[in-house]
């Protein structure tokens, strides 16, 4: 197995490795990666539906998507779909998954299925180098701090989805959510602090209104933005990615109008956010 960085501070490919099979002292070592660089991009892969669900059982736990399409023979696995008739995607903008939920997801495995002839990238974005690169009375002013997230702007039946012509796809627009976070996490494995607010999900500080978060929210996004902290996936058949969602934001690219894309991802579980 061989790994080689994607960008300095964000990202690795991995080599050598069929996740088909990946199990023992294989997968430990691209959990590894992962939780260190935040994301794993592997090439090359051949897996099938069962082989795609089995590989995540391996790594643990399996998160049901309450809002994304499911597929009828797998519903461990949700359709990340735009029709070639369709302008908006998914996943177009800055965030990171299930942050909304009080526990939140540790990750995802994303299988390219259908792939436009060009566009379509995801850009991953590392909250640890984020966290490292704000200015030391920054990182005081949110030590301590919590945070709210919720979904329901996003996917409620008047929310930003509903508005598009992505909104007929999802579920769950009945769903409300919320939960409290800290703004800057320990991650549960490496120990490294994380930033841990997002552009999508992230409506406010605890204790402050929506208005008067705004500033200091924007501070830590603008940071969190900084293309120093970033990677770029370009897709190709066979391609996944696995990402932790403690450590990455990430953003999928809508430069591909007139053509299909779709993906298959299966999120792993997590566990509980401490400070």
């Amino acid at each position: 197995m061989q790994i080689t960085p994607l960008a300095p501070s964000c990202g690795v490919e991995i080599t050598g490795v069929q996740l088909a099979d990946a199990a023992g002292a294989t997968l430990e070592a691209v959990r590894q990666a992962i939780y260190v660089h935040g994301v794993a991009l592997l090439r090359a892969q051949v897996l099938s539906p069962e082989e795609h669900i089995g590989f995540a059982q391996r790594w643990g736990g399996i998160d049901i998507n309450n809002y994304f399409p499911l597929t009828d023979e797998h519903p461990e696995i949700a359709v990340v779909r735009k029709r070639e008739d369709q302008q908006t995607n998914i996943g177009g903008g800055w965030h990171t998954d299930h942050s909304y939920d009080q526990i939140p997801a540790m990750g995802s495995v994303l299988v390219a299925r259908v792939l436009p002839p060009a566009g379509g990238d995801t850009l991953y974005a590392h909250m640890g180098a984020a966290y490292d690169s704000l200015p030391d009375d920054l990182k005081t002013e949110i030590e301590g701090l919590e945070a709210f997230h919720t979904a329901d702007h996003i996917y409620a039946s008047d929310g930003v989805y509903a508005q598009t012509d992505m909104g007929g796809d999802l579920r769950g627009q009945g769903m409300t959510t919320g939960a409290t976070h800290p703004v800057v996490i320990r991650h549960p494995v490496t120990g490294r602090r994380l930033l841990y607010v997002n552009p999508a999900f992230t409506v406010n500080i605890v204790g402050r209104s929506r208005a008067e978060s705004r500033p200091l929210l924007d501070r830590l996004f603008a940071a969190a933005m900084d293309p120093a902290h970033q990677c770029r996936i370009a897709w190709e058949p066979g391609s996944v990615a696995i990402w932790d969602n403690r450590t990455t934001w990430h953003y999928a690219m809508n430069d591909y109008q007139g053509h299909a894309r779709e993906m298959h991802r299966i999120t792993l579980s997590g566990e509980a956010l401490a400070a």
